[in-house]
């Protein structure tokens, strides 16, 4: 049966061929990529194509974006949808834009008492509901490693957390996951994490203590980790990095232990 949107697809994908060399150049600076097979990597750059066709990245003064940079950033993006499927799960935002520094951005809080608080903090990301994303460029350049940190993957975390309404840590979940077993999992550990830093706001945490702000940042957090530093999430809280996995439909756990087995370069870096 003919389809629209499949053709859009091939049509797009025919008149904005990928560099092979620019691709490569690419996963070389991403070592998040590794391990991934083939059709995953095909899949990939093709979703790369599409997402810098839907999405327009507004790189404000003081930002230096060529076709490597942008390839670089969209990669990152779609690593999260790499077994989603089909849907939109980017919808509700059309821009990007990406300042050169940290911003200070209006915040406000009602508290329990009904007091409302209204301060200027600094922040590397934002993402509002039927709003932009907004990205500090030196936070995406120091993306893309094994080494617990993604402002990408966090900020798009928050917009797949609002498709369902405003960002509460509960994404649109799968048919063959329980919200039950979800609540559960988050809950209990971000109870825990609260209880350390409540002992010793100090504490050397497993996971950045940001993720103890809210349930949207614990599910943001989490979810960087679970792409950039799974052995630190699944030894920290082996249930959130479960609810993830289903969530995703991906095991970057089980992609890095192969790479460590098997892999020189990651077999040097345990030793």
């Amino acid at each position: 049966m003919w389809s629209l949107s499949a053709w859009r697809r091939r049509r797009t994908l025919a008149r904005h061929p990928l560099d092979p060399q620019r691709w490569q150049r690419v996963r070389q600076r991403l070592p998040m990529l590794d391990g991934l097979s083939d059709e995953e990597d095909q899949w990939l750059r093709e979703a790369c194509v599409l997402f810098l066709h839907d999405k327009h990245l507004t790189a404000l003064p003081g930002v230096e974006l060529d076709g490597e940079q942008r390839l670089f950033l969209a990669a990152q993006a779609q690593l999260p949808l790499l077994h989603l499927g089909e849907l939109n799960w980017y919808q509700g935002f059309h821009e990007i834009i990406l300042y050169p520094d940290d911003f200070v951005s209006p915040q406000r809080h009602r508290d329990a008492s009904g007091i409302e608080h209204e301060w200027d903090g600094e922040h590397s990301g934002e993402a509002w509901q039927q709003g932009p994303v907004i990205l500090a460029w030196p936070g995406v350049l120091a993306s893309g490693g094994w080494e617990g940190y993604n402002l990408v993957i966090h900020e798009l975390a928050h917009k797949l957390d609002m498709l369902n309404g405003d960002a509460n840590g509960l994404p649109p979940l799968h048919s063959d996951l329980r919200v039950s077993d979800w609540a559960q999992a988050m809950q209990e550990a971000f109870d825990d994490l609260n209880r350390q830093l409540d002992r010793n706001p100090d504490a050397e945490t497993a996971i950045d203590p940001y993720a103890a702000e809210n349930p949207a940042e614990f599910f943001a957090v989490t979810s960087e980790y679970f792409f950039s530093a799974p052995d630190l999430l699944n030894d920290a809280y082996p249930a959130v990095y479960q609810q993830l996995r289903g969530f995703y439909r991906q095991d970057p756990l089980a992609r890095l232990q192969q790479l460590q087995h098997h892999h020189p370069h990651y077999q040097d870096a345990q030793d």
